[in-house]
């Protein structure tokens, strides 16, 4: 029997170990991220997970920070490496866009350094003049 998953964004049942570890450890743009950073980034915004639904393990992890009216940031977003290649990002991505729609939301971003496919079949574009977009640095993580 093919496993089965489930989407949610009930940040109580974010595995905040799991994710920490994920990020901080095999992610390639927040590593040695402290686990309080990573904590208050989770307190601070829309969390989602998808979950294997016999055991319960979560399988991947995405937040959002958001005004709720005009923009949204995705980010953060892994998919465990043994779960790569079943359909979890397109689950978990689906679900995330699905509950930014009803805010209306002017504009979403995201950076990412691979799955340009995955993203475009949920209507991400690169920016028409990326040379408008800035950014400032500081020595926090």
């Amino acid at each position: 029997m093919a496993a089965r998953f489930s989407f949610s964004r009930d940040a109580a049942k974010i595995d905040r170990e799991r994710v920490h570890r994920w990020l901080s450890e095999e992610s390639y743009w927040a590593g040695g991220r402290e686990r309080s950073t990573q904590d208050a980034a989770i307190d601070a915004s829309r969390n989602y997970g998808v979950y294997d639904d016999d055991s319960g393990e979560q399988l991947a992890y995405a937040r959002v920070v958001t005004d709720g009216v005009t923009f949204a940031w995705l980010c953060d977003v892994f998919v465990a490496p043994e779960a790569r290649g079943r359909g979890i990002g397109k689950v978990l991505i689906a679900g995330v866009i699905a509950d930014l729609e009803p805010l209306g939301l002017k504009r979403t971003l995201l950076a990412t350094g691979d799955a340009h496919g995955l993203y475009a079949q949920y209507g991400f574009t690169p920016l028409p003049d990326p040379s408008k977009m800035m950014e400032r640095l500081s020595g926090n993580a």
